[in-house]
C-alpha cells in the first residue's frame, strides 16, 4: 500500500494543514466537503505538495516534521520541493 504526506492551503484564512494519508485525493475530498471536523471551518482547501512514502510510519515521521515550521518555513519547503512547479502561496 501507499503513503502519502501532504500539505493543504486555505486562502481564505491563508493557513496550512499537514497531513498523511493513503489516499490524497480522497482525503482532500473529505477536508472540503466538511466531513473531517478540525478543518471543516477553514474551507476550501487546495493541495499544493504531496509525496509518496514507503511506509505510515514514513509518512507520519515527515508529518511530525512538517508540523514545527512555521507558516513562512512551510512556503520554502513548498518551493524547494515542488520538482520546479511554482508555488502560488
Amino acid at each position: 500500500m501507499k503513503y502519502f504526506t501532504y500539505l493543504l492551503y486555505s486562502e481564505a484564512f491563508d493557513t496550512f494543514y499537514k497531513g498523511q494519508t493513503n489516499n490524497v485525493l480522497e482525503r482532500l475530498h473529505r477536508h472540503n466537503s466538511g466531513r473531517e471536523k478540525a478543518t471543516a471551518r477553514y474551507r476550501p482547501w487546495k493541495l499544493v505538495w504531496f509525496t509518496e512514502k514507503k511506509s505510515r510510519p514514513e509518512a507520519m515521521a515527515l508529518e511530525r516534521k512538517l508540523k514545527n515550521l512555521s507558516k513562512e518555513r512551510t512556503k520554502e519547503f513548498i518551493v524547494k520541493y515542488s520538482k520546479g512547479a511554482g508555488s502560488d502561496v
